[in-house]
């Protein structure tokens, strides 16, 4: 994977003040370990000074093709030039550099709609900082599947775990009201197809997790279940899924009992990524689903507080990153087939 013309990553700028530079430099030191050839759309001079300042031994090639960037990863990380309005000091955010992280978003999905890049791989942005620039997405999966024109579904995965929240990015009170039969339907059909796709699960295993407390104890701690999800669960089976559920959230993520399913369907954000992050806080993947193209994610954010400090951990870069070339390769060799997610 090293001749000019083969596709690389596409990594995205994410936050300039956060995390993100120091993992790219990072993940390209650890590149022999079996890492895919990737390049950033970000600011090089940044990025230089994050290694100087850091002391990391990771020289910075800008680059004009992102179809040389396989071509240059042995030597350096490459970059594809995008521009920042103001210096970034770690740790501090500036409002003026939001339209540059947002750009960089747009191009990594260009590049690789182009057939210039094999897959996006976001980094980690300040969603407050961008609100007030003017962004109108509750997060980055929302603001893909708007630039793909398709359903998004948010999976976080590590080697024990693969969670799917039906609600995402909502208050609690939102979520319980936003939760709706036909929502937790099209969730999971879009999961078993990607799994099916992307993952190369034949059949796969579908839990889906309560709402309440015991799952409701039969009506005794709420309605939601026997109302809105176990006929979810039967309209999931009837299409011919693997279903299982509702089941008390309490006792679906201890080790015996991710044996019994492939991913599990969570009511709400927390019930998703709690169990997820206590089991593989470092090496969990954001992977949307249901897009056009592959999108992964480290799960973690910016971290503000330790930028520039040389002590962020790398894994979940790396293992977004794998990912990302796994199942973009995957799809290549077995392209997805024209489906409804209706």
């Amino acid at each position: 994977m090293t001749a000019r013309g083969t596709p690389s990553l596409a990594l995205t700028m994410g936050e300039p003040a956060g995390i993100a530079g120091e993992l790219a430099l990072k993940a390209w030191l650890g590149r022999a370990a079996a890492l895919p050839p990737f390049f950033m759309i970000a600011d090089p001079e940044t990025l230089r000074g994050h290694a100087d300042r850091l002391g990391l031994a990771a020289p910075v090639a800008a680059i004009d093709d992102p179809e040389r960037a396989a071509a240059v990863f042995p030597e350096a990380l490459p970059v594809l030039p995008q521009p920042l309005a103001a210096a970034a000091v770690p740790g501090r955010l500036e409002l003026s550099n939001a339209p540059a992280v947002i750009e960089s978003i747009r191009r990594a999905v260009g590049l690789v709609g182009a057939g210039r890049a094999l897959a996006v791989v976001t980094s980690p942005v300040h969603k407050r900082h961008l609100y007030q620039a003017g962004f109108d997405y509750p997060g980055q999966t929302e603001f893909l599947a708007e630039l793909a024109g398709s359903d998004a579904v948010m999976m976080l995965a590590c080697r024990a775990l693969k969670v799917v929240p039906v609600t995402v990015h909502l208050s609690m009170r939102k979520a319980i009201e936003s939760l709706t039969t036909e929502r937790i339907v099209a969730r999971g059909r879009v999961t078993a197809a990607a799994l099916t796709q992307d993952f190369g699960i034949a059949a796969p295993r579908l839990a889906v997790a309560g709402l309440n407390p015991h799952a409701g104890e039969d009506g005794v701690l709420g309605r939601e279940e026997a109302e809105i999800i176990e006929p979810a669960v039967a309209a999931l089976r009837a299409l011919g899924h693997q279903v299982s559920g509702p089941a008390p959230a309490d006792s679906l993520f201890h080790a015996r009992a991710r044996e019994t399913y492939d991913v599990a369907l969570c009511m709400y954000h927390d019930q998703a990524l709690i169990p997820l992050k206590t089991i593989d806080f470092w090496g969990g993947v954001n992977v949307t689903l249901g897009l056009p193209f592959v999108r992964t994610s480290p799960d973690h954010g910016t971290a503000l507080g330790i930028a520039g400090d040389g002590v962020a951990d790398v894994t979940s870069l790396c293992a977004a990153l794998r990912m990302a070339a796994e199942v973009a390769w995957r799809r290549r060799a077995n392209p997805p087939r024209r489906r409804s997610h209706a």
